[in-house]
């Protein structure tokens, strides 16, 4: 359905001829005809484009998932050009200003957004949109999230499971195992639902999260602590880290939740040869650390970090340990 859509609309578009006027310069009168609207994280957000190839990679990136939250739907219009350089660009540097958010991969490929009116902006070319795996990771999901995480969520690095209807944050350093302990939690009959980053509700009037259910993601040293991992292909982040993506309907058995309340913050401290135990850590603990974390500015940190003082009563832990096993009782003493 959405593939003929776009053939059908792609086919009306003439790509407008190039001009030396000023406005020319400014791309300013670039159509774009193409619509899709999309809903992660259970918001609508409409993609306005001129490329087919867009509304590819944003079915693919958020078409698991249906309208769950009433909202106005956020826009982001993505123009397309040939562009003079046939390689893939340069991963962008991002800079903002109070309410303003920039993504620059050069002259040619960037990005604009208003966090507080939430609309974005971004004109790139058929280079960067043709390496999907770049498109997606560098402007389509950052565009999207950012505007989604200056209205509706405030984004938080923690993995989410629960047991019981208590949902567990696992916390910690990229490194300390977020990912690989919520999986293994959720082989253990747990329910899964974020790996890496969850999403706090702003609204909410007790805390609770959304997560990505439908896929988890892996360091490669994964293979070895789960068999079923073993045959699975390699995909190179962006960060320049290889890692393991999957679908969570390939691994079977998962109980998945898209969103959960939060009973209970773990912060992760893996040691090579420590017993599992959990400290309790002092009130406010979870608060502190995430608003250091915040990566915000301005009016939008300041919102941030007053909804994330939600968190301060939540119960809060440091789990050390080194055997999965060990660490999934410890949680399970908390639920």
């Amino acid at each position: 359905m959405l593939s003929e859509l776009i053939q059908e609309e792609s086919s009306k578009f003439v790509e407008a001829p190039k001009s030396c006027t000023p406005q020319g310069a400014l791309l300013s009168s670039m159509e774009l005809p193409l619509r899709g609207t999309f809903y992660p994280l259970g918001y609508a957000v409409e993609i306005v484009t001129n490329e087919p190839a867009v509304l590819e990679a944003a079915n693919e990136t958020f078409g698991h998932a249906g309208v769950s939250r009433i909202s106005a739907p956020l826009e982001v219009c993505i123009g397309v050009s040939e562009g003079l350089d046939p390689e893939c660009p340069p991963e962008p540097t991002r800079r903002q200003y109070n309410h303003l958010y920039s993504l620059v991969a050069g002259p040619d490929n960037q990005a604009l957004l208003d966090l507080n009116i939430c609309i974005g902006f971004a004109w790139l070319t058929k280079a960067a949109v043709k390496n999907r795996l770049y498109f997606r990771y560098n402007f389509l999901e950052k565009t999207v999230y950012l505007l989604l995480g200056s209205s509706v969520v405030t984004d938080l690095h923690a993995a989410c499971v629960s047991k019981n209807g208590r949902g567990i944050l696992l916390c910690g350093d990229s490194g300390a195992g977020k990912s690989t302990l919520s999986y293994a939690c959720a082989r253990a009959g747990w329910t899964y639902t974020s790996d890496d980053t969850s999403y706090l509700i702003n609204n909410s009037n007790a805390p609770r999260v959304i997560g990505h259910p439908h896929r988890v993601r892996f360091r490669p040293t994964a293979k070895a602590l789960f068999p079923e991992l073993e045959g699975r292909e390699l995909t190179l982040r962006l960060e320049g880290k290889p890692s393991l993506e999957i679908p969570t309907s390939e691994l079977p058995g998962l109980i998945t939740a898209g969103e959960a309340s939060v009973h209970s913050i773990v912060y992760l401290n893996r040691c090579r040869s420590a017993m599992a135990t959990t400290v309790p850590l002092p009130e406010g603990t979870a608060t502190q650390r995430m608003q250091e974390a915040l990566y915000s500015a301005g009016e939008i940190r300041a919102k941030h970090e007053k909804i994330l003082e939600v968190l301060s009563g939540i119960p809060t832990y440091e789990l050390q340990y080194c055997d999965l096993d060990q660490a999934i009782r410890q949680l399970d003493f908390l639920v």
